[in-house]
């Protein structure tokens, strides 16, 4: 007979008292252990078990916010039902808006075109469709339309359209977090303690490759992501200070909570990665090392665009030193530099950043009317492929819009041929030398640069003609051009630049110019301008535009408003659409919401508000925007921030010949010039080039500047 003591005893069911069972020699079973149905969303993304219980074992030791979202899991009633609303509530919303365009009249009709146009959230639409149907039914509530609208207003916040706000997903379970799928793949360990998703980093190091990279490529992207994949910090390719400072960058560009520091607050996107790159850049601030240099311009673009302590001429002047610590630019012709011996990753990556930071400095320089810092450049640049060999595609990540040649290797060496007028443009012209040259002879110059600006743009490949629709680097290429003509023709009144231009009269007009003035000249890259921000917005739209669309707009706004007396019309239709664009992105930047605030205040300062709001050609939004009303709105928070231009005796103050004037009221001012605006930008962005006044600020790590 076999013997019962070799298989396992059957547990007992509960005893009559309730107490808990147990088998015959007294032993308890084992306790039983909870099958977990849901995960919360932080342990999906990162593929941790999860406790199944809010707040959740990872969730509490990692100090995180801990979502349990049930209508995730497809096998729930709760899901299905959230998706028939979600349904139902877009069918709805389509059906009414073919009721207002079938019954409203004309005007009704385009004014909802043109809030779509305007790029406006499904929430401004859905309002303005509600008020409509109920003046078509003689004031009677469609209260289906509204019991639906409120059903859904949770649905409806999630939906992710571009308007004159930037979006903000409040809560991770955001349909479009869920279905985001990065083209580049990173870990967030062992590069930043700010959080330890890859998902989240993953969705910022492509944002910035998409959006903010091409413009001046200082980075090898191919190097430095598949060093960063790799996870050795001690590369001399990727470091933490380099990925804290790319990703505070790249936050500009993201919608998600992560992004920001504070939730909902776009002043403080991208805060706490700032923080740890700064922090890490004190531990290794005396080191030249090319990865200590492509951080440095990284924080150079963070700060122009979120900083307030004026640390952009800082990091800028602080990066030239580094280069020039590693031997690769110099003040004098010393020849090339041989990279020989060296890995093919450690020269892709070297070139790129030393011709990347030379561009940067001509930009920075020429934009602001003073003479760059960086004399040559002792590294060959990189090959010029032709266009079959440089097939790199641009991916517009996050949107599901159509793909681009990227064509990065040859916007490189075209970026770099104009930064190379642009250097001679900025030295001859903008001199800060005690003796200018002659006249004559600037005359000469002037005409040189013309034709070799109209030159270098005749022999630029069809690949960059703003027609073909191409990536918005090379639209921003074509922006480069025309705001440099604007540089070289600005300053037609000699006493009001003279701060910034070694000129003793007029500049000279240059032979071939349209009918041969420099006001035409500016007023045709104005339009150009205009033109090529139109094709941005229709193709991209302008909430992850480059922090140079921001520049190139208002050089083209203040040509259209430096008109002569009685020529400026608001109605202007490019002036109408470089307005829309800019407060589209002003919102999303302190720079672009303190110079939107000044723009605000020049235009009403032309008095032309009634003829605005009376034209049926003008979105509502700049109706309001150009009013002389002088009651509180939503504009009144971008003042915040001015106070230093009048506080700071190194900055021109608002109004200083017109006594004191309320930043709110400064239409009471006669408003500001190109010239002004130019000032003005430059404080609020990069601070001055003064470099003795370093530790002054407070900034440490300057040495030898």
């Amino acid at each position: 007979m076999t013997d019962p003591s070799q298989y396992r005893p059957i547990a007992p069911g509960p005893t009559p008292d309730g107490s808990p069972p147990g088998d015959s020699r007294g032993i308890s079973p084992a306790p039983w252990k909870k099958r977990v149905s849901t995960a919360c969303l932080a342990c999906k993304r990162s593929k941790r078990k999860c406790s199944g219980v809010p707040p959740c074992d990872n969730c509490r030791a990692l100090n995180r916010e801990c979502i349990f979202d049930e209508s995730l899991d497809q096998r729930r009633r709760v899901a299905v039902k959230r998706t028939a609303e979600e349904l139902n509530y877009h069918r709805d919303m389509l059906n009414d808006l073919f009721k207002v365009i079938r019954s409203a009249n004309h005007s009704s009709a385009q004014q909802l075109l043109d809030i779509i146009r305007n790029d406006a959230t499904p929430e401004e639409i859905r309002i303005y469709i509600d008020e409509t149907l109920a003046k078509l039914q003689g004031g009677e509530n469609d209260t289906a339309t509204k019991d639906t609208t409120n059903k859904l207003k949770d649905i409806r916040r999630m939906v992710n359209l571009q308007g004159p706000s930037p979006s903000f997903r409040r809560k991770v379970m955001d349909v479009h977090f869920l279905c985001d799928t990065p083209p580049m793949r990173v870990p967030a360990k062992p590069w930043t303690t700010v959080t330890d998703d890859d998902e989240i980093v993953s969705h910022l190091v492509s944002l910035y490759f998409t959006w903010d990279y091409p413009f001046y490529a200082f980075l090898d992207s191919e190097v430095f992501v598949k060093h960063m994949a790799i996870g050795d910090i001690h590369s001399e390719f990727c470091t933490p200070f380099l990925v804290n400072a790319l990703l505070a960058n790249a936050c500009h560009y993201s919608e998600f909570s992560e992004a920001y520091a504070v939730p909902g607050d776009v002043m403080t996107k991208g805060a706490d990665y700032l923080r740890e790159a700064e922090r890490l850049y004190e531990e290794q601030k005396d080191k030249a090392t090319l990865a200590t240099l492509q951080g440095t311009l990284l924080l150079y673009s963070k700060y122009s665009l979120f900083g307030d302590d004026d640390l952009g001429y800082l990091m800028l002047n602080r990066a030239v030193s580094i280069a020039k610590d590693l031997g690769y630019i110099s003040d004098t012709d010393d020849g090339t530099v041989s990279l020989e011996g060296r890995s093919q990753d450690y020269i892709n990556s070297t070139v790129r950043t030393v011709w990347g930071l030379y561009q940067i400095d001509t930009v920075s320089h020429i934009g602001f009317l003073r003479p760059n810092r960086i004399s040559h450049v002792r590294l060959e640049r990189p090959r010029r492929l032709t266009q079959s060999e440089d097939n790199a595609v641009w991916i517009p990540y996050p949107t599901h819009r159509s793909t681009r040649g990227a064509y990065y290797n040859l916007y490189f060496d075209e970026a770099c041929s104009l930064s190379q007028i642009a250097q001679d443009l900025s030295r001859s012209l903008f001199s800060d030398t005690e003796n200018p040259a002659p006249v004559p002879g600037r005359q000469e110059i002037a005409n040189r640069l013309y034709e070799r600006l109209t030159k270098w743009k005749s022999e630029l490949p069809d690949v960059f003609n703003p027609e073909k629709n191409p990536a918005p680097h090379m639209l921003l290429l074509n922006a480069r051009y025309y705001t440099t003509l604007i540089n070289l023709f600005m300053c037609l009144d000699s006493r009001e630049c003279s701060a910034k231009c070694s000129t003793g009269s007029s500049p000279p007009t240059p032979p071939g110019s349209p009918e041969g003035r420099p006001e035409e000249i500016k007023l045709h890259c104005a339009r150009e301008i205009a033109s090529l921000m139109r094709i941005h917005r229709r193709e991209f739209s302008m909430s992850r535009s480059h922090a140079f669309a921001l520049y190139a707009i208002n050089m083209a706004l203040y040509v259209l408003l430096d008109q002569p007396a009685g020529k400026f019309d608001i109605l202007d239709q490019d002036f109408l659409s470089l307005a829309s664009a800019f407060n589209i992105i002003a919102s999303r930047s302190i720079l672009g919401r303190n110079m939107f605030h000044i723009f605000r205040q020049s235009v009403r300062s032309k008095e032309q508000g009634a003829k605005a709001r009376s034209s049926d050609a003008v979105p509502e939004e700049l109706k309001q925007l150009f009013s002389e009303n002088l009651d509180s709105d939503k504009w009144d928070d971008y003042a915040s921030g001015l106070e230093k231009l009048n506080e700071d005796s190194r900055y021109p103050s608002i109004g200083a010949d017109h006594g004191e004037v309320d930043p709110r009221k400064l239409q009471h001012y006669e408003g500001f010039g190109l010239c002004d605006m130019l000032e003005r930008y430059e404080s609020l962005s990069l601070g001055r080039d003064d470099t003795r006044n370093a530790k002054s600020r407070g900034v440490s790590g300057v040495d030898g500047l």
